[in-house]
């Protein structure tokens, strides 16, 4: 794991964490459709992607002809 992965991911749990205490505080209720879910899914995403280099919104970059970083 690369430091900028390692930070991927501890970005995710903390963003899902902090929707998580949110929602165990009575704060939010995530049983309810809203935004909040859209966070949820960042989070996810972030998560995952520290883990396994792979982000959804990579192939719609690509298809609207974004280029990937030269290796150097």
């Amino acid at each position: 794991m690369t430091v900028q992965s390692a930070i991927c991911s501890l970005a995710g749990f903390m963003l899902l964490l902090s929707l998580g205490l949110a929602h165990l505080a009575g704060s939010i209720d995530l049983a309810q459709m809203s935004w909040l879910w859209l966070s949820a899914f960042v989070g996810a995403n972030l998560f995952q992607f520290g883990f396994t280099g792979f982000c959804p919104a990579g192939p719609v970059f690509k298809a609207f002809g974004l280029k990937d970083r030269a290796c150097s």
